[in-house]
Formats: C-alpha cells, structure tokens, sequence
C-alpha cells in the first residue's frame, strides 16, 4: 500500500453477496480502477471457482479479499463510510450522488480509511447497515428503470473515485486525525448510556433517539479529540451522578 494514494485507502464492502459470479466481477472493476481492498461480509460462497472465473486476472484481489463476520469489522479501523442505495431513507444520513460523494471519500483519506458499502443483489442494504454509515450515495439513472447489477454499480463508483484523485502537484493542507469508526461507535454507546441513568431516554421506549443522534454525529465528522472531549464530559456527568 503506497500511503500517499487515495485509492489505497478505499475499501470496497460488500455485505452479504449471493452470487460469487458477481464478487469476481466486482474485483475486476476494482482493478480497472486502481482499487484492490475488498471486504465480504457473510457473503453465501467463497472462495469459488465462479468468481475465479469472473475476475478475468483480477485474481489477486480475491486472494487477499477479507471475509468479515459483520459489517462492523468490515468497517473497523475507517473513519468515513458511504452506503450505496437507491432506495430513500427515514432519517438518512446526509446524501450525495456518485460524483460529489467520491469527492468526499478522497478528501477524507488525507486523515484515514474511507469505505463504500454496497448491498445484497436482492435487496440492497438494510436500514441498520445504512445506520452505520455516515453518508449516503446514489447512482443518478433513469428513474424508470434505476436497477443495476452489483458490480456495474461498483464500477461506476470506482471509476467516480478515480476521477476524483487530487490533480499532481496540487497541495492539501493539514488536517486533524480524524475519529475511526470504532471511536464513533463507543461514543454512541456512551452517549445512550448517560441518556438512559438521566432519564432522558426510556430503554422500553427508545424511539429513534439514537438513529437521530447517529445523523447528527455523522454530519459532525469528529476528530479524534473531539470524541475525546465529549466522552470526557460525559464521563465527567457520571462522576457527579454518583451517590
């Protein structure tokens, strides 16, 4: 991995892929691309001589692809998560369409990893997995007929990332290490936490109070010492909650 390139900095996830056909045909659209870090998550059969077969060379993509039990250790370690969906969402993350949005993910792999998560064939991502992401992309196509094959969403998408590289020579300024997926999530946790022993929220009735603060934080886009000091205040509220 050379880190002064983006695309080394970008994974590719797919959750829960079906048909092994499509995960060689996506590793051969990473590689037109420039990209080679590939993420499954449950996927139904791999390795797979089909996928082989649909790599058409693209072979040691899939050697090195990692098989994740969820989509949260496909994800550990990034600090920016895009979900690939057609579909409109109640309280989504903040969208963009495929040419800003690449925009986005290769500005933010100045400060981290960046990741792009695509759905099952059937049914796309679910509205926890979006959950989990902190923006939304959509591929603009005709609104008739919008359905497309897994991996020529992904080739669209990669190729948008690569259109999006920084021009040579260009400067960028220096940024702030940026908060990890990890991070988010246990300030998230400990937020709910607070929330529940002050009374603020009811664990039987929860409604979307998290889901809500989930977009919030997504928008903030923290630093690493931003989480650092909410979590400090947080842990500050506790100390004098005690009895």
């Amino acid at each position: 991995m050379n880190p002064s390139y983006p695309l080394d900095k970008v994974r590719v996830v797919l959750s829960h892929p079906s048909h092994p056909g499509n995960i060689g045909a996506v590793a051969r659209a990473m590689k037109t691309m420039g990209l080679d870090s590939l993420y499954l998550v449950n996927p139904k059969t791999f390795p797979d001589k089909e996928a082989e077969r649909r790599a058409a060379g693209a072979w040691d993509i899939l050697n090195k692809a990692k098989v994740c039990s969820n989509l949260d250790e496909a994800l550990s370690g990034t600090i920016l998560a895009a979900a690939v969906t057609a579909r409109p969402r109640d309280l989504s993350p903040e969208v963009f369409d495929a040419r800003r949005g690449a925009l986005e993910l290769i500005d933010r792999t100045r400060q981290g990893q960046v990741a792009v998560v695509f759905g099952t064939e059937m049914s796309g991502l679910t509205t926890s997995e979006v959950s989990k992401c902190q923006i939304v992309m959509h591929i603009p196509a005709n609104p008739d007929y919008s359905s497309l094959n897994l991996a020529s969403a992904v080739q669209v998408m990669t190729y948008e990332l690569r259109m999006a590289l920084p021009q040579p020579g260009s400067l960028s300024p220096s940024v702030a290490p940026a908060a990890e997926f990890e991070e988010i999530e246990l300030l998230c946790r400990h937020l709910e936490q607070v929330a529940i022993v002050t009374g603020f929220l009811d664990p039987h009735e929860p409604k979307r109070l998290m889901q809500r603060i989930r977009r919030l934080l997504a928008r903030a886009r923290l630093e690493k010492e931003e989480v650092n000091i909410l979590r400090g205040i947080l842990g500050a509220c506790e100390k004098r909650m005690q009895p």
